[in-house]
């Protein structure tokens, strides 16, 4: 039995967890090692085990008191719905028991398929005795074919994450985002994971070719690389991985010769080359007592020397090939394969008769067909079928009535087959449907309308429908009521079609499960009727909705959000018309729109940029992402608006005065345009703003310094401008510019004479400071000496509407990277591309949480200090192109998440450091001293080199005046330039 801690904790664990019915499941006076998927040790009564798949749970992320199971060896939360939340940045490491190796016991963390997003966190590369982790991510499709991927492995990268796998066994990764080319992850893998037998990476944005050292991972049973951009040629050494029983090769651009060896693996039983359109694959024969059960050789050059052998197949389930090369000698030998399930055909002629001799088929997909001169009958022979897929086909007339003997068919697929005619009755009696797509055809008549004997089809109560796309097609009249009682849809498309009459919104609320409608491009209008507010819950899990013509028929839009899709030329003209007394927000970010269409009623002078406005509402439009070119200059139409964002678009020019005239405006984003000229001084003196973002334009000359006592300013963003002088010293007004709040400062890219401290992120970089560090102010910065064990995010600025949330741009690890969540943990000092000089203070080994340190492009000099190697958080450490002299300190080696190290363009002298991380760097991070020797510098070392002494530099006395200002600054800017709308 479970001790009373182990209890305590589960319950406040599954008070996260939610489930359809609205419950966790819990039942509080049982034994919580008899609850479902909780494992326990039968001695300890310790939980060393928490196996929740599946169980339909949904939160709103992990909670840390999950990090407090420190006895769990698996750990398993995969198929569940963690509503895009991230990964905590830290937490993992604490389950220690994923962490010691338990010889009786395989440790395992499975968080696949569970809805997350974000960076994937360093802290799970820490869990070094894992043998098995599965990250795997649903990625989505959007409307072009293109999938995303939610998960991202950047920083860390790959090579960074799976350094300390020694013992890993199983690695499953798919739809995570690597994007890395084939020498770096495959050197990574044969590095640290020599003895890995399952290998997962389906499209992970993999690219360039397989890398030789890909042939060291000898013991691989399973490789998955389908989906991913690789190309070169076919690596021939495959075949010596003689456990080898999975091959999946699928869509990739592999060339040469497949090699015959592999069909002769006898462990082999999956084998996907599908999609390969430049790869050779001769089978000269099959072996007798094959264990391949599945084979996909669609779209490769295939070519098939003695067809009889595929009779050998006795085990066959999956078969997908190119019809080109179905002999009739060949189709005779698939025929008697009783144990094939699944067929996908791609057609160019129609020799298909023989399929019907696969009595046991459960799955058909034909592609490019042509059925319009053959006979169907027989389609009718294949009993068992539950799943038939015709696409991009032609046939004459209407759907096959063959299809309707299929009484255990689930799946329906007729895309693009140059069907007409009506939608047949007998589909009502395939009791088991849950999926049917007929679009893209040329049906007719009126199969929803009212009356209609068709209407039995679909309202029938014994359907199951989840999924049904009627879209493209010329169905017409008004859509029955009786239609809205199949409710087990899922997705609905019934748009591009002529269906016209009044539609009743309420009449959605009975779709309980429905997540994606499409109605778009007919001729509804809809008709909102009020409803019991209890009832709304019920469409919470409506993500998709596609009403795209039927905007116009709504008359009093309070709230529209067309954000992120594809629309682009001219915002029309009746949007102002209709919606002028009701509109209070309005989002069109993240299209392509380029002008307004307006009289002058709406906006004088017709100016491109869409202003409506009216006295009794407050106003949040956004029309950011876009590509508007012209700003108008009369902004009197903004009195009401609190929020206004044109960031990332064409806009250039000087930025009017009048923008001051939009009292209301709490948020300003012009980031990322080309304004130029003077930054309006109301701007900062007299507006009631909370956030400027101005970020990234041509902004020039010198701020205002005349700043009223109740200045309300939270945040300024000036980065990538030309503004100069120094920051008034009444910025001290603004109550909300608190240096206790403030957490980061960017000043890239100016010309500022003031700095500004005791910061979580400091980034002074490319400015014209000068002087020498110190070593009293390192002693400041608290929030860098401090291990953090939180994944607490830095909150945005709170406005009286909504919030927005904090973005920061840094030089991390060698690259630009945007950071949209700042985490306590993150720490970041850059004073690269400046002109400091002198030693670097040893005091900067007490910033013991410091993640990133840039000082490159700097006068430094002297010594490396020692004390850097205490400092065991950092991944990313630049002292490139200094003066720097002596020896590489060997406690660098300590620092064992080092993933970038820069040291070049010094004057360093000895030994390269060999172990830990140095033995990862290039020569490119060592390159530029004349006395440094060893690897992977092609210098050798002599044995009785000895390095030579540093010149040592005198600190300067000028820096006690330019460090007074560092420390007697009482305030401070930061810096936010992505919008968190919560309005």
């Amino acid at each position: 039995m479970a001790s009373i801690s182990w209890y305590i904790l589960l319950l406040l664990l599954s008070g996260q967890f939610y489930t359809t019915s609205g419950t966790n499941g819990v039942h509080d006076n049982t034994d919580c090692c008899h609850w479902e998927g909780v494992g326990c040790d039968t001695a300890t009564g310790h939980v060393t085990s928490l196996n929740l798949t599946r169980l339909g749970l949904y939160s709103h992320g992990i909670d840390q008191a999950l990090f407090n199971l420190t006895s769990v060896q698996l750990l398993d939360l995969s198929m569940n719905d963690f509503g895009g939340s991230q990964l905590p940045a830290v937490g993992f490491v604490r389950l220690s028991s994923l962490t010691n190796l338990n010889p009786h016991n395989s440790q395992l963390l499975n968080l696949s398929s569970s809805g997350f997003s974000g960076q994937i966190p360093i802290s799970i590369g820490k869990l070094t005795n894992l043998v098995s982790l599965d990250l795997s991510n649903q990625y989505v499709y959007d409307n072009n074919g293109i999938s995303t991927n939610r998960l991202l492995l950047w920083e860390p990268s790959f090579k960074t994450l799976v350094r300390n796998f020694s013992k890993m066994r199983e690695l499953y990764l798919n739809g995570v985002n690597i994007s890395s080319s084939g020498k770096e992850w495959c050197t990574a893998l044969g590095k640290y994971i020599p003895c890995i037998r399952v290998l997962s990476l389906e499209n992970c944005g993999l690219y360039g070719s397989i890398h030789p050292s890909f042939s060291s991972l000898c013991s691989l049973e399973v490789i998955n690389l389908r989906r991913n951009t690789i190309s070169g040629a076919f690596p021939q050494y495959f075949a010596d991985f003689l456990n080898l029983s999975v091959l999946m090769l699928l869509e990739l651009d592999l060339n040469g010769q497949f090699p015959q060896k592999i069909l002769e693996l006898k462990h082999l039983t999956t084998l996907e080359l599908s999609g390969n359109a430049n790869l050779m694959v001769p089978v000269h024969s099959l072996p007798k007592g094959s264990s391949l059960e599945t084979l996909a050789l669609d779209g490769t050059n295939l070519s098939i020397a003695k067809p009889s052998s595929f009779g050998n197949l006795r085990f066959l389930h999956a078969l997908h090939l190119d019809a080109r090369i179905i002999s009739k000698e060949l189709s005779s030998s698939l025929s008697t394969l009783d144990s094939l399930e699944e067929l996908l055909v791609l057609l160019n002629e129609s020799f298909l008769s023989w399929i019907g001799n696969l009595k046991n088929l459960v799955l058909l997909t034909l592609e490019y067909g042509d059925f319009s001169r053959t006979s169907k009958s027989w389609i009718g022979k294949l009993a068992n079928l539950e799943a038939l897929v015709i696409l991009n086909s032609i046939f004459s007339g209407w759907i096959p009535p063959e299809i309707g003997n299929f009484k255990n068919l689930r799946i329906l697929s007729l895309h693009n087959c140059s069907l007409s005619g009506k939608i047949p009755a007998w589909i009502a009696d395939l009791k088991h449907l849950s999926y049917v797509n007929l679009s893209t055809n040329n049906l007719s008549a009126s199969p929803l309308c009212r009356g209609s004997t068709y209407t039995i089809i679909f309202s029938s109560g014994a359907l199951k429908i989840a999924v049904l796309d009627l879209s493209e097609n010329q169905l017409s009249g008004h859509i029955a009521r009786s239609f809205w009682q199949l409710q087990t849809l899922n997705t609905l498309d019934l748009s591009s079609n002529n269906f016209s009459g009044l539609l009743e919104l309420n009449t959605l609320l009975r779709l309980r499960k429905l997540s994606a409608l499409s109605l778009s491009d007919n001729k509804l209008a809809f008709l909102d009727v009020e409803v019991n507010n209890t009832l709304l819950p019920v469409l919470s899990k409506l993500n998709q909705l596609y009403l795209s013509s039927c905007l116009f028929s709504l008359k009093h839009i309070q709230m529209l959000d067309l954000s992120s899709n594809q629309i682009q030329g001219t915002v029309p003209e009746w949007f102002w018309k209709t919606w002028s007394h009701s509109l209070t927000y309005m989002n069109l970010s993240h299209n392509n729109f380029s002008s307004l269409e307006l009289s002058s009623h709406f906006l004088p002078n017709k100016q491109k940029i869409p202003v409506p406005g009216h006295p009794i509402n407050r106003q949040l439009p956004d029309y950011s992402n876009n590509i508007f070119s012209s700003i108008p200059e009369n902004f009197s139409y903004l009195t009401q608006t609190v929020y206004l964002s044109f960031a990332r678009n064409k806009l250039s020019g000087q930025l009017p005065d009048t923008i001051c005239k939009a009292r209301m405006l709490e948020v300003l984003d012009l980031s990322y345009n080309n304004f130029s000229g003077q930054i309006p001084p109301c701007l900062i003196e007299d507006v009631h703003l909370g956030i400027l973002n101005l970020r990234d334009n041509s902004f020039e000359g010198k701020l205002s310094f005349v700043i009223k006592d109740q200045c309300t300013l939270q945040t300024i963003d000036l980065n990538g401008n030309k503004i100069e002088g120094t920051m008034p010293e009444l910025l001290s007004n603004c109550s909300e510019l608190e240096l206790s709040s403030l957490h980061v400062l960017v000043l890239r890219s100016n010309h500022w004479s003031h700095i500004f401290t005791s910061l979580q992120i400091i980034d002074l970089a490319s400015n014209n400071l000068s002087g020498v560090l110190c070593p009293k102010w390192f002693d400041g910065l608290t929030v860098m000496m401090t291990k953090h064990d939180t994944d607490k995010v830095v909150r945005g600025e709170h406005l009286s509407r909504g919030s927005y949330q904090n973005i920061v741009l840094i030089t991390y690890k060698g690259m630009y990277m945007a950071f949209e969540k700042i985490c306590t943990t993150l720490t970041v000092i850059d004073f690269s591309d400046n002109c400091f000089r002198g030693r670097i203070p040893d005091t900067i080994g007490k910033l013991v949480s410091l993640h990133v340190l840039n000082l490159a492009h700097n006068g430094f000099d002297g010594k490396i200090p020692n004390q850097i190697g205490g400092m065991t958080d950092l991944e990313s450490l630049d002292l490139s192109s200094n003066q720097h002299s002596g020896e590489i300190p060997q406690e660098l080696t300590n620092l064992t998440f080092l993933g970038t190290l820069n040291l070049s363009s010094n004057q360093l002298v000895g030994r390269i450091p060999e172990s830990h991380q140095f033995g990862t760097f290039q020569s490119t991070s060592f390159e530029g001293n004349e006395g440094l020797c060893g690897a992977p510098l092609p210098k050798q070392c002599k044995s009785s080199e000895a390095p030579s002494e540093p010149n040592e530099s005198k600190p300067s006395k000028q820096i006690d005046f330019i460090l007074y200002l560092f420390s007697g600054a009482g305030f401070g800017i930061g810096f936010a330039a992505a919008v968190l709308t919560k309005w």
